[in-house]
């Protein structure tokens, strides 16, 4: 049947798309004000009928992706990039979707933008009179009093965002779009140029910038890890073609918009000891990246002039309690069977898993250097690992790793689960950002299934023209 093949995909992708986007003028993540008639609240039935469209329409577009993915896993070749305009073009003009988000990160630009301290306070500092003040009345009750967890370098997007559009809701989301868009460029350039063969940059394209999981949460939804993903991932592009000193900026400009991309500097020192070898090697790989991405974080401080506050305001996700969090979930649980007060017991249990994912990631690290892994694959598997152990973990987070493998390792086992897991946590959030619990079920379901398909439908690793670069063609100069 043609729906089943390349160009049934494209156009089946394309209608679940618009549908995602229509439903959300409806039922997404519309603003408590400044909606400028546009993106209002309709009346619960139209909300509801919003909703059901999306999901319709998310379906659509994760069996579209799983079966196109599986052709260019067969072998099919096909416009991957006009696929992504089509499946993306829709979503450009889409109120916020499936998360609030966006409208912190305006209000935090209007808080750099008048003067407020965005690492003393939160966005409910914004008085009535205030640019930015009709997204800080849209931002989620989490984050109405929590200082940014954000680097500089974002922060002075999000200010010149809000300074363009005087802070109005609809154009300063807009602007915000943009960014994203722009995001997603580096991400798929990034990875075609990692990618190899021309099999091996569709395939990589399919698994990073196609995947619903990156359209509904960096597109629709504006989160700035596309962002850090994009820059990461060009540093260790830069990295891979011999030119580590400017990968390591945009490394340390990556880490100055979600400090984890920092990961990536392990990996590009363990590039430059491998290229030169012997303890001057080691040493070399493991200071100078550090040095480079570290004089890129004090001159985007000061040059953003927010001050050095990003430092203290890490952890602060990490208060807040997410299910997808394993070791969150396990102290919970743990600190309410032993204890009158979990919380003690939970931090624990947080920090062990912290200490795990350092000690997997170093074991990469090793693998890597001995020449064991691809140092490229290491970082996507320890960011994997990172996300998974972490204190604080959302849908979207999946991604760090998930971009990263696919650039050069998208038809390997690691690949084939990334898959699995990114079509299940599509649906952990609503078009209105909400968890539901049906979220979970639908993803568990996801799952079931997944696994299921992937014990029939082994795919084979790729082999090296397919696209991994291999630690011994890294070049340093």
């Amino acid at each position: 049947m043609w729906v089943f093949s390349a160009s049934g995909c494209r156009w089946l992708g394309a209608a679940g798309s618009l549908a995602v986007a229509v439903g959300g003028w409806a039922a997404g993540t519309l603003p408590v004000r400044g909606g400028w008639g546009l993106w209002e609240p309709r009346g619960s039935a139209l909300t509801l009928a919003g909703a059901l469209l999306a999901y319709l329409g998310l379906t659509l577009l994760v069996a579209a992706w799983w079966r196109y993915g599986v052709l260019l896993a067969r072998g099919v070749r096909d416009g991957v990039l006009r696929t992504l305009a089509l499946w993306t073009a829709p979503l450009l003009l889409a109120p916020p979707l499936y998360s609030a988000d966006v409208y912190s990160y305006i209000a935090q630009g209007a808080m750099v933008l008048e003067g407020h301290d965005v690492y003393g306070g939160g966005p409910s500092v914004l008085g009535p009179g205030d640019l930015g003040a009709d997204a800080a009345a849209s931002v989620g009750g989490h984050w109405t009093d929590t200082p940014a967890p954000y680097g500089p370098v974002f922060l002075l997007l999000a200010e010149v965002v809000v300074k363009a559009t005087g802070g109005a809701v609809v154009p300063a989301v807009l602007g915000m779009r943009l960014i994203a868009l722009g995001a997603l460029a580096l991400i798929v350039w990034a990875v075609r140029g990692l990618g190899g063969g021309a099999g091996g940059r569709d395939g990589a394209v399919w698994l990073a910038a196609l995947n619903p999981l990156l359209l509904i949460h960096v597109v629709a939804g504006m989160h700035n890890d596309g962002l850090m993903i994009g820059l990461m991932l060009g540093g260790v592009l830069l990295a891979v073609r011999g030119r580590w000193v400017l990968g390591c900026v945009l490394v340390g400009l990556a880490m100055m918009v979600k400090s984890p991309a920092a990961v990536a500097l392990l990996f590009i020192g363990v590039m430059i000891a491998r290229r030169d070898g012997g303890a001057r090697g080691v040493a070399k790989g493991l200071v100078l990246p550090g040095l480079v991405a570290g004089a890129v974080a004090v001159g985007a401080t000061l040059a953003a002039g927010t001050g050095f506050g990003w430092l203290r305001t890490q952890s602060v996700a990490g208060a807040i309690h997410t299910a997808l969090s394993a070791t969150s979930d396990l102290g919970l649980g743990l600190g309410l069977l032993v204890a009158d007060d979990p919380d003690p017991v939970k931090g624990v249990v947080q920090k062990l898993g912290l200490a795990v994912a350092v000690a997997v990631i170093l074991v990469l690290a090793w693998r890597a250097w001995r020449g064991v892994l691809d140092p490229v694959l290491g970082l996507g598997l320890s960011l994997v690992a990172l996300v998974a152990l972490s204190p604080m973990v959302q849908p979207w987070y999946l991604l760090w790793g998930t971009v990263v493998v696919a650039a050069v390792a998208w038809r390997s086992r690691a690949g084939q689960l990334l898959m699995v897991l990114s079509a299940a946590l599509v649906y952990e959030t609503a078009p209105s950002g909400r968890t539901p619990w049906y979220g979970f079920v639908l993803a568990g379901v996801v799952v079931a299934v997944g696994l299921v398909w992937m014990r029939r439908e082994r795919w084979a690793a790729a082999a090296p023209a397919g696209g991994q670069p291999g630690a011994e063609s890294v070049r340093v100069r």
